[in-house]
C-alpha cells in the first residue's frame, strides 16, 4: 500500500511539472515578439514624425506663397486711377443724368486706396458721389487682376420740367420725389417724358419753394386734363399761380386758381372740346376758371 501511494504521488508531481512547463511561454519566441512590436511602434513614430515635418514645411510654403501673392500688383489699383476719366480703372454705370466727368471730378477728393482693393473701404467714395443731387443711391463693386472698381448709381426720375418760356432753354426740373435739380444737369435724354411747366422762379411762382405736394398736385391735373380731353399736355402756364393755364394740342385751357374745385371744372372737358373743334373762328382759350360757368375766349 505505502509503495503505491508513493508511485500515486509521483505521478501527480510529474503532471504538475508538465503542466507548468506547457504554460511557461518559449523565452526566445517571447523576445522577438516583443523585438517586433517595438521595431513597428518605432516605424510609426517615424512616419509620424516625417508626416509632421511635411506638414510644417507645407504650411511655411503655403504662407510663404500667400504673402508674395498678396503683394501682386493686381491686387492694387493704379495711383492715378480717381484723375483719368478715360481709364480702365473706374467704370462708371447707369449714370443718365449725372456725366461721368462730374462723378470723377468728386473722386478726386478721395484717395486710391494704398491696400489690396478687396481691403479698400469705399464708404467715403459713396459719400462723394452721393453729393450729386440726381443721385439716389451708389453700389461700388470691387474686381482684381486687375484692379478696378465699378460704380453703379440709381438715378433720380425727372417728373416735370421747368422754362420761363415755351421756346426758352429749361432752367431746372423736379424728381417724382420733390428734389430740384438745377440746370448743370441739363439737358435730359429724350427718353425722359416730362411735363413741361412754365415758371418764371421769382415773385409769386417762385418754384424754388415747391414741394413734393405740389409736383404730385400737377401730376395729377395734368393726367386728370388728359384723361378727360384724350390729348396730350404741352405744357402748364404756372407763371401767374392765381391764373393757370393748360395747353392741350386743340386749345389753351384756362384753370384759374387751384383749389378744391379744379377736378370738377375738368370733368366738364369732354362736353365743350366738341365745340371748340366746330368753332371755324381762332379760339384763344377755353374758360374752365368759372365754378358753374364756361365759355371760349375768342382772338
Amino acid at each position: 500500500m505505502n509503495e503505491e501511494n508513493s508511485e500515486n504521488s509521483e505521478n501527480l508531481e510529474n503532471a504538475e511539472v508538465e503542466e507548468t512547463t506547457e504554460q511557461v511561454p518559449d523565452g526566445k519566441r517571447f523576445v522577438k515578439k516583443k523585438r517586433r512590436e517595438r521595431l513597428v511602434r518605432k516605424g510609426r513614430l517615424k512616419q509620424e514624425r516625417l508626416r509632421n515635418v511635411g506638414r510644417f514645411f507645407l504650411m511655411c510654403l503655403m504662407v510663404f506663397g500667400l504673402y508674395h501673392a498678396l503683394k501682386l500688383k493686381g491686387w492694387y489699383m493704379d495711383s492715378k486711377a480717381f484723375s483719368r476719366v478715360d481709364g480702365n480703372a473706374i467704370q462708371i454705370i447707369n449714370n443718365h443724368i449725372v456725366p461721368s466727368h462730374k462723378i470723377m471730378v468728386l473722386l478726386k477728393n478721395s484717395n486710391v486706396p494704398n491696400v489690396p482693393l478687396y481691403m479698400a473701404r469705399t464708404a467715403s467714395i459713396k459719400k462723394e458721389i452721393m453729393k450729386l443731387s440726381p443721385v439716389e443711391d451708389v453700389y461700388i463693386r470691387r474686381y482684381a487682376f486687375p484692379a478696378r472698381m465699378q460704380i453703379i448709381l440709381r438715378e433720380r426720375t425727372p417728373a416735370i420740367m421747368i422754362a420761363p418760356d415755351v421756346k426758352a432753354n429749361p432752367a431746372a426740373f423736379f424728381t417724382t420725389d420733390g428734389k430740384l435739380i438745377g440746370h448743370e444737369f441739363l439737358p435730359l435724354k429724350k427718353s425722359y417724358k416730362t411735363i413741361l411747366v412754365l415758371s418764371y422762379g421769382n415773385k409769386g411762382d417762385d418754384y424754388h419753394k415747391w414741394d413734393l405736394k405740389r409736383v404730385k398736385e400737377i401730376q395729377k391735373i395734368v393726367k386728370y386734363i388728359e384723361t378727360y380731353s384724350k390729348e396730350p399736355v404741352e405744357y402748364v402756364d404756372f407763371r401767374n399761380p392765381n391764373d393757370i393755364y393748360v395747353k392741350i394740342k386743340s386749345v389753351n385751357i384756362r384753370l384759374g386758381r387751384l383749389d378744391e374745385t379744379v377736378y370738377k371744372r375738368i370733368e366738364r372737358i369732354p362736353s365743350i372740346l366738341p365745340q371748340v373743334k366746330q368753332v371755324k373762328t381762332k379760339v384763344k382759350y377755353l374758360d374752365l376758371s368759372w365754378e358753374k360757368v364756361n365759355y371760349l375766349k375768342l382772338e
